[in-house]
């Protein structure tokens, strides 16, 4: 490709919008174009990228067995209805782009395909004999985000690659699970990224369980927690944590109301009340479907939501307003405590909670609280669970190690749903005995523009973007100097030639610009192999060879850079799945 006849130059300024480093590079790079928010023009550059990522995932999808097919974007809302995620998607989380057709009936663009598959493969699966089956897409994917940001890391309109399996039971699943979650792995591993496999919440997908394949980054959206010393690792709005206790070898004390007049927070509390801080207990009201619900944990630590959604199997849960809360406990935002609220609320409380003796809490009355109480005797005791929210630093649950913690960007998921989608849309199969049972499904996403962008958020200097020669958009960059002279640029020509004919991908920059000019851009699109061409090297009968990611350069014959450039294309594709 001739960069005189490139579509999308580049930019010398930072975009005042650009969030995060590979926002910044793909506006500056010409990659992307935003048209609205959260929805961008691939450019060219991009559009190929995207292009060798797909290839890449194509390939190991199909070593691990599953077949491609390419569904409707347009769906219609029975099947949502069907499976019971029309209101979760509509109403609730309100990220479905859903409209009505010139017929009248309501149709949405799909943010996923779960219904869709689930309804093919039911009229395709008859009896045991049938399984199992596993199909994936590479497809564009909408999802209405209350906030997109940070470029393809969380933009409305997205390409993705969904793949879904049909087992008879659920060794079956363990199966083609553990075929996908290998197939992940060796992706990440093609990329190059730096990266980690942990467990996670299955979220509005469903299902038993689910791992989600995290790109290390210091801009990742996620914060994810690992052992020291064990394989542990997790999202942190799915992980446990082991924290410390104390011996409860204290006489049990009257309950007591204590004026501390606009003392609400746990640590002042602590202090006001010269309690130790494992004795403050936060009481946090929320709205759980309509049902009021309040949930305890330990001064010392903060609620995990996720988990407490997870536990009540709610649609939606939100925090009481402070209106709300006043009205309800009578007292302002910060005093709540589970004594004396209103009739038929839920109270529920993390394990931390229940072995403790003259504890704290809200008074449920202004600038009040209620020391040494006690359960059994104060109160009834409530519901317990994990609804603490785990931080680095705790212990591990699975060894004696601590939890260290990274961000990171969520390019993978997969996830073990079970008869979640069969049981509600009626995808069954007679088994051997000629009884009828559900299909055991799973589903595997992976993002494929998101990729591109976490890639960079990785691999950039303070030059440009860093790409390897797997996913580049062009292995080679040729860069023509002096091509006011006829011999350079007829030089220039000849090598550009040459290397097409030897089938390496190169953008020959043929435009009348300076030197300091086509380096710089050279450097911020970040091809990996740099070829120049200029007068010197011309009278040498050589060319000048650079590695993106080197700051040295050397000299070398056409057919010297031409093998070294098929040597490091040859590496790469020898990751390929055997």
């Amino acid at each position: 490709m001739r960069q005189s006849r490139h579509i999308g130059k580049t930019l010398r300024e930072t975009p005042k919008d650009a969030q995060t480093i590979a926002h910044s590079l793909m506006l500056r790079a010409g990659y992307i174009q935003q048209l609205s928010a959260g929805v961008y023009v691939y450019m060219p550059l991009l559009h190929r990228t995207l292009t060798r990522i797909s290839q890449i995932v194509r390939e190991e999808m199909v070593a691990a067995g599953a077949e491609e097919l390419l569904m409707p974007a347009l769906q219609p809302k029975e099947l949502w209805e069907e499976s019971g995620r029309w209101e979760r998607y509509t109403a609730i989380d309100g990220i479905m782009f859903a409209f009505k057709d010139r017929r009248g009936s309501t149709v949405c663009l799909g943010p996923t395909h779960e219904e869709i598959i689930t309804d093919i493969l039911r009229q395709e699966i008859k009896s045991y004999k049938d399984l199992p089956k596993c199909a994936f897409q590479i497809q564009t994917k909408f999802r209405d985000e209350i906030r997109p940001r940070f470029g393809l890391i969380r933009a409305r309109e997205f390409i993705m690659k969904d793949a879904y399996s049909f087992d008879v039971d659920e060794q079956g699943l363990e199966v083609s699970y553990e075929a996908m979650r290998k197939a992940y792995h060796r992706v990440c591993q093609r990329l190059g990224f730096k990266y980690c496999a942990v467990e996670a919440d299955p979220g509005a997908i469903g299902g038993s369980g689910s791992q989600e394949f995290m790109v290390l980054a210091d801009t990742g959206e996620d914060t994810i927690l690992f052992c020291n010393k064990c394989d542990y690792g997790a999202n942190q709005e799915w992980a446990s944590s082991v924290i410390e206790t104390f011996p409860q070898n204290e006489e049990i004390k009257p309950i007591q109301e204590v004026l501390g007049e606009g003392i609400i927070k746990a640590e002042p509390l602590c202090k006001f009340l010269n309690l130790p801080m494992w004795k403050i207990t936060k009481t946090i009201l929320y709205e759980a479907d309509g049902k009021l619900v309040a949930v305890m944990v330990r001064g010392d630590c903060d609620i995990n939501e996720v988990k407490v959604a997870n536990y009540l199997k709610c649609k939606s849960l939100r925090l009481l307003a402070p209106e709300k809360i006043k009205q309800l406990t009578g007292a302002e935002v910060g005093y709540a405590g589970p004594i004396g609220l209103p009739e038929g609320t839920l109270i529920i409380a993390d394990n931390y909670v229940k072995d403790r003796i003259n504890f704290e809490c809200g008074a449920n009355k202004t600038n009040y609280h209620n020391i040494n109480v006690n359960f059994g005797r104060d109160l009834p005791y409530p519901e317990f669970g994990d609804f603490k929210l785990a931080e680095a630093g705790d212990g591990c649950p699975k060894c004696n190690g601590k939890l260290d913690s990274a961000r990171g960007i969520e390019v993978g998921h997969i996830f073990k749903l079970g008869t979640k989608y069969s049981e509600a849309m009626n995808c069954r199969y007679l088994d051997a005995e000629g009884k009828s049972r559900p299909v055991i499904m799973g589903c595997y996403g992976i993002g494929i523009s998101r990729i591109a962008a976490a890639y960079i958020e990785q691999n950039h200097d303070d030059k440009g973007i860093i790409w390897p020669i797997q996913i580049a958009p062009y292995h080679t960059h040729l860069i023509g100097l002096n091509l006011e002279e006829k011999n350079v640029s007829n030089e220039a020509e000849r090598i550009y030639s040459v290397l097409q004919q030897e089938g390496i991908d190169v953008l020959y920059d043929d435009r009348q610009l300076r030197a300091g000019e086509k380096f710089s851009d050279a450097d911020l699109i970040g091809i990996p192999i740099r070829l120049t061409m200029s007068k010197r090297t011309a009278e040498q009968g050589k060319i000048e060879f650079k590695l993106r990611t080197e700051k040295k350069s050397e000299v070398l014959t056409l057919q010297e850079a031409i093998a070294k450039i098929k040597a490091i294309i040859k590496e790469s594709e020898s990751k390929k799945s055997k």
